[in-house]
């Protein structure tokens, strides 16, 4: 008994705190990690917003250059010297390395450089210039070769000159130097007053040993006290693999310019065009990194963006932790093992007691009890009593147990059978109410169309007296003749829509098998004229292939009408969207759904339950309130449904569905 009450006491804790220490190791690293990781994420983030914010300004610089007035002015009159003097005072004050102003061919006419152009050489084969040719203002990266560094100036090739430090990890190579350029690349196009293009003004700012930059986005991602002690913010600018400006420092205050990224990064950014968020070998230490690339105007990948921090300080943290971590275990495993012993040597002694007074129960104690479970320890023999009084308490609950289960039977069927009442009650109501509208509508319908048809057809007749008694002398009066016609037929059309709302069996037409996206195409067509006065896009999605038994005027009125108020509740423009499908349930049923959505006003939520309701309209002006409720009884007419969704400002979706 002793033997296994300590094994009860100390196997779960010298097991449960090595698997649980191994846990916690585990999800604490790689969480730990994945912090490091979202870290440097959000510092490439940063990095990369301030190498497009400073590319955008270049482009806005140089765009509201060739915009001003004095610049077009000059380059009007053709003063190439005092253009000159322009180009270099703004490329001064712009922080530009040089500025160009080329005539419609892409020729350099005039350089802030001061250098004289190549007329047979034309820039239009950069695509900014090209760009702006064609009227288009654009601002790209672009690698400048050796000798177009030299076209611009020679101390802007002598600034992208960098000769390569042999770098570990870094893939082999056979060049000794980077003589190519990174450009921030814009252009615009110049206008004079008429609108006709006068040439295109380009600029650039070399990035290559630009510390400026680099030193911006480190004091931007890594400002004071944002990285623990000991550790180090890092940018850098690459063209391919070599970096043409960094703050990372090869020794002492020397930047490692010409160094180059490991292979593995290299492969992985320029490459794949993948970004690398993980630790990575710079120059001489391990860092926390983020690479992602950087393509050129003509979509290559030419060179990549780097932030990243120190590693070692994080390191050295993780490994702390852990060897905390462990003491602190193992600590609470030998205080768990003592308490362990000390509690098993407290249960152990007083059910060597029980067992005694057990054993003289069975010798003849009539006041103690004794248990049927057949065990041959203490704890087998205090079961046994337990199992006793367990065996009266579950009989007792059983019983409770039946009578509860029976009495929440009783209690379901109960609440089904006022559910189904209260359902067909309420279904009673409805069609009640609806019965006695009907009724009302039938009485004022018959009442109307007595009272109306009667004078209606007296016009009509006296109308055609007139027409045929006047003969050719009507023909001056003959448009007032028809509009009198169209308005009596107006009337007509209102007191039919009366009776068909109040009578709807009587209207039914000829029913036949319909295919659905014919009749939307004629629906469309009908309301084109009220399509033509607002700017709305229609889109017409074709999704149906089952046929409707339906008569096809009812279903082409019922469309006429969701569409009229979607474009009544776009005013100001918006898309109509109709989008047919195939519907097929579990039972076996067919059917086609026809979704008419609008983005317009929408509908409120306390108007929704009553849209279907005769007379209830939104309209301020030109609404009967009978288009909605005649749709909904022509539909349910062929066992169909109509149901709606909207949103106030986001737009009204109606869904009409037919058996199939």
């Amino acid at each position: 008994m002793r033997t296994k009450l300590l094994l009860v006491a100390l196997v779960p804790l010298l097991t449960v705190l090595p698997i649980l220490f191994s846990l916690i190791f585990y999800w604490g690293i790689g969480y730990y990690d994945r912090l490091l990781t979202f870290k440097v994420s959000s510092d490439l983030a940063v990095a990369h917003e301030y190498f497009i914010h400073v590319r955008e300004r270049i482009g806005l610089d140089v765009s509201s250059l060739g915009d001003s007035y004095p610049f077009v002015s000059t380059v009007k009159a053709d003063d190439h010297a005092n253009l000159q003097r322009i180009l270099l005072e703004k490329q001064k004050v712009l922080g530009l390395d040089f500025l160009n102003y080329l005539d419609t061919q892409g020729h350099v006419l005039v350089s802030s450089t001061g250098k004289p152009s190549d007329m047979e050489t034309s820039n239009a084969s950069w695509p900014v210039v090209h760009g702006a040719l064609q009227g288009d203002k654009a601002t790209e990266i672009d690698i400048y070769s050796e000798a177009q560094l030299r076209q611009i100036d020679d101390s802007v090739a002598q600034q992208a000159y960098l000769e390569l430090i042999n770098t570990s990890n870094a893939a082999p190579t056979k060049q000794t130097a980077e003589r190519s350029g990174m450009v921030i690349h814009s252009a615009t196009p110049v206008y004079d007053d008429d609108g006709k293009l006068l040439g295109v003004l380009e600029g650039g700012m070399l990035l290559n040993q630009n510390l400026a930059f680099v030193d911006t986005i480190n004091s931007l991602v890594y400002a004071d006290g944002s990285l623990p002690e000991g550790s180090a913010g890092t940018a850098t600018l690459f063209i391919d693999d070599v970096r043409i400006a960094t703050n990372v420092r090869l020794f002492g205050d020397k930047r490692a310019l010409g160094t180059r990224a490991s292979q593995i990064v290299r492969d992985h950014v320029l490459n794949d065009g993948k970004t690398w968020l993980d630790r990575a070998f710079v120059v001489h230490d391990w860092y926390i990194s983020a690479y992602e690339p950087i393509s050129d105007s003509f979509g290559k990948r030419v060179g990549m963006l780097y932030v990243g921090y120190l590693e070692a300080p994080f390191r050295q943290a993780k490994e702390t932790a852990i060897i905390l971590l462990a003491v602190l275990f193992t600590a609470i495993g030998i205080g768990g093992v003592y308490f362990s012993l000390r509690v098993a040597r407290n249960i152990y002694v007083p059910l060597k007691s029980m067992n005694r007074t057990m054993t003289a129960v069975e010798l003849g104690d009539m006041d103690a009890r004794t248990g049927g479970v057949q065990a041959r320890d203490e704890l087998g023999n205090l079961s046994r009593h337990l199992d006793e009084l367990l065996d009266t308490v579950q009989q007792q609950n059983a019983e409770l147990k039946t009578w509860g289960n029976q009495l929440d039977r009783k209690v379901v069927e109960r609440t089904v059978e006022l559910e189904q009442t209260n359902k067909l009650l309420v279904q009673a109501q409805q069609q009640l109410v609806l019965a006695e509208k009907l009724a009302a509508i039938g009485e004022i319908t018959a009442g109307v169309a007595h009272e109306i048809n009667n004078p209606v057809a007296v016009l009509q007749g006296n109308l055609d007296v007139l027409r045929d008694t006047l003969g050719s002398a009507a023909k001056p009066v003959q448009g007032e003749l028809q509009l009198m016609d169209q308005q009596i037929h107006r009337i007509n059309t209102i007191v039919t829509k009366l009776l068909q709302f109040a009578s709807p069996g009587e209207f039914a037409g000829y029913v036949e098998a319909i295919t659905i996206d014919d009749v939307v195409a004629d629906s469309l067509v009908l309301v084109r004229h009220l399509l033509n006065q607002s700017n709305i896009e229609v889109v017409h999605e074709k999704h149906a292939t089952l046929t409707v038994p339906i008569n096809r005027g009812e279903l082409q009125q019922v469309l006429i009408n969701l569409c009229t108020n979607a474009i009544h509740a776009m005013k100001n423009g918006g898309r109509l969207t109709i989008t047919t499908k195939d519907s097929y349930e579990e039972n076996g049923a067919r059917s086609v759904t026809i979704s008419v959505a609008d983005t317009g006003v929408g509908i409120k939520k306390e108007d929704i339950a009553h849209i279907f309701d005769a007379f209830f309209t939104t309209k301020h002006q030109g609404g009967t309130g009978l288009g909605l409720s005649i749709s909904y009884t022509l539909v349910a007419r062929y066992g169909g449904t109509i149901t709606v969704k909207s949103e106030v400002g986001v737009g009204t979706e109606f869904t009409v569905r037919l058996l199939a």
